[in-house]
């Protein structure tokens, strides 16, 4: 008697797919999300720090955003106009802690 193995191997071979296209491929897909993301954030960062320096004194605002959208659209960024704000918003509230303006070291105690 001889068994055909290969409708069992067909069945393995749609059942690992199954498992790929519902399990792997998402996961690879939220990493690599996340990853840009991050890497959008950094040079996010770095464009505010650099309108800053190139754009000083007040009521600049708009100057320094353009500046930032057009580095990013340089960079290969396509970030939706509400995400790009709240990135913005984000790295101009943490630039006085990078650039030296507050002091963020605890203060001595008696």
């Amino acid at each position: 008697m001889t068994f055909d193995i290969t409708t069992i191997i067909e069945a393995l071979a749609a059942l690992i797919a199954a498992i790929i296209s519902a399990f792997v491929i998402p996961w690879i897909k939220s990493k690599t999300s996340v990853a840009q993301f991050e890497k959008i954030k950094l040079w996010a960062e770095a464009a505010v720090e650099a309108a800053e320096q190139i754009y000083t004194g007040s009521g600049r605002g708009e100057e320094k955003k353009r500046f930032v959208i057009e580095f990013l659209a340089n960079k290969g960024f396509k970030i939706d106009a509400d995400s790009l704000d709240k990135l913005i918003e984000a790295a101009v509230f943490n630039l006085p802690s990078y650039i030296g303006i507050l002091d963020t070291t605890e203060p001595e105690g008696d």
